[in-house]
């Protein structure tokens, strides 16, 4: 395989008008798969998810997954789509060995969301409006294992292993219109749309959109054309992109290597690629089929799927607030400046933070407590924030114990790390560990006066009329009480004692 010529990305744009179009596939978080009732379970072991009906076995009838059907839905209106009020599923027929019915139950001519549109939000505040061409809903394959050779691929495996637990597992495929005059912002807007679709779906609550496990994945389609003549070029898919990252390098690699074709004299390829992390390049993967290479016909084994205008006003109104419309007020309410508000967004904190605020912390405290100590417990961890065991209604239990004074900091983190280990609620720590603070005179004065007993010189400074030299002796006191005295009583004690 010979290596493409790759051209500087300001050479393209200035020589190259690109036309991006995107194609993101949601795995929906139903219970159950598509078709039949299947378990979805993300993790299970290989082929133990699977029936008849999942498995195109002869004479085994599909029925359609109504909550799914109300997912699709709801992610329908939220891009601003037209609701079909009816259509039909269609057989997509193809061999590949993770689909084993030799075919995939989708939706052609007729989706169940069309025409709608998403503005995306760029860094520099610029909004660019994604026209959504449809939203269909169809079943995911399963999955092949290429075990051997150097890539992962299936060029140069030993062999294959076939595990078909995520195959009929819905699947909503939001295709975009093709998006113009991008220019040298079209990995920019590939990033931020797809980032802004995830968000979207996410607050809707019918997906994960896990990237890494392949609950959302990115086919990028890329065609260039000669600045300026407004013909449409030949197109490259590349396919089942992971990353937000991925979606923007995969973007930026396309151009280049369209515009090398392009200049060395060649013709572009119409074909699926597949992306390669760690080169950040592409690689051929089979030529591209069109719709009549399908073969597709309506699938005789469903009923169309007619939702009534009532269904359909009744699921609008279980819409969420809009993610970046919750961020703007989230910003006012809480003073963060843009920047503040994105670092919460990419650390996943922001919503462990208004959760936490929910349960009655000040938004301040439960920030700090979100990006700072418990973000370094996370990363020490190796997990994502959201999967530390403990809760915001516990974070916020904590700050009232500080709040209250039955804590210090130093005993709360202490407290933080027992409900991350697995000891119980913070009040369930606090009793086990012995974590209160002590603020009672007797036993404070009694360490006071041990410590001053103990450095006589520094309370003789003291009593000189030098008060910052108090703060050896409450750092003696503290060691004493093992960090549990009242640090602010403990230094009034101080000067009390010392006259």
């Amino acid at each position: 395989m010979s290596t493409p010529t790759l051209i500087e990305f300001d050479d393209v744009v200035a020589r190259f008008d690109p036309m991006l179009g995107l194609e993101v596939h949601v795995e929906l978080s139903t219970n159950t798969k598509m078709f039949c009732g299947c378990p979805t379970e993300f993790g299970a072991e290989p082929n133990t998810q699977v029936c008849p009906t999942c498995l195109g076995m002869p004479g085994a009838l599909p029925v359609v997954n109504r909550t799914a059907v109300e997912s699709a839905i709801r992610i329908g209106l939220a891009l601003n789509c037209s609701i079909a009020p009816w259509g039909r599923f269609a057989r997509k027929n193809y061999f590949y060995p993770d689909m084993p019915k030799n075919f995939q139950t989708s939706q052609y001519d007729e989706p169940i969301a069309v025409d709608g549109w998403l503005d995306v939000e760029l860094d520099d505040g610029t909004i660019v409006r994604v026209e959504i061409e449809r939203a269909h809903m169809e079943e995911d394959t399963g999955k092949s294992l290429h075990v051997g050779g150097a890539t992962g691929r299936i060029h140069g495996a030993e062999y294959s292993l076939l595990d078909y637990n995520r195959a009929g597992v819905p699947l909503i495929e939001i295709v975009t219109k093709m998006i113009p005059d991008t220019g040298a912002r079209a990995p920019e807007v590939a990033r931020a749309y797809v980032t802004q679709l995830r968000d979207l779906v996410k607050s809707l609550g019918v997906s994960d959109v896990r990237m890494d496990q392949g609950s959302m994945r990115c086919d990028v389609n890329l065609s260039l054309s000669p600045k300026g003549s407004g013909v449409l070029g030949t197109r490259s898919e590349t396919k089942n992109v992971n990353s937000l990252r991925s979606v923007e390098r995969a973007v930026r690699y396309e151009m280049s290597r369209h515009a090398g074709v392009l200049l060395d004299g060649g013709t572009v390829v119409q074909e699926t690629r597949h992306f390669e992390e760690q080169s950040g390049s592409t690689r051929a993967g089979r030529i591209k089929e069109t719709s009549e290479d399908y073969r597709y016909f309506p699938e005789p084994d469903l009923v169309p799927i007619a939702p009534t205008p009532e269904w359909v006003e009744e699921l609008r109104g279980t819409l969420p607030e809009l993610p970046w419309e919750r961020r703007k007020r989230i910003s006012a309410e809480w003073g963060l400046t843009a920047e503040e508000l994105r670092d919460l967004v990419n650390a996943g904190a922001l919503d462990l933070i208004e959760a936490t605020v929910a349960a009655g912390a000040p938004a301040g405290e439960a920030r700090s407590w979100w990006v700072a100590y418990l973000t370094q417990q996370a990363n020490t961890a190796g997990v994502p924030l959201e999967e530390l065991a403990i809760t915001p209604a516990q974070v916020a239990r904590v700050i009232e114990l500080v709040t209250s004074g039955e804590l210090n900091n130093k005993l709360a983190r202490q407290v933080v790390d027992g409900v991350l280990a697995g000891e119980g609620s913070p009040d369930e720590v606090v009793e086990s560990r012995g974590l209160k603070v002590v603020s009672d005179d007797g036993a404070l004065i009694a360490a006071v006066d041990e410590a001053l007993a103990a450095q006589p010189d520094v309370a003789e400074k003291i009593r000189g009329g030098k008060v910052a030299a108090a703060g050896a002796i409450v750092g003696a006191v503290m060691k004493a009480t093992k960090g549990q005295a009242d640090a602010k009583r403990v230094r009034e004690l101080i000067i009390e004692r010392c006259g």
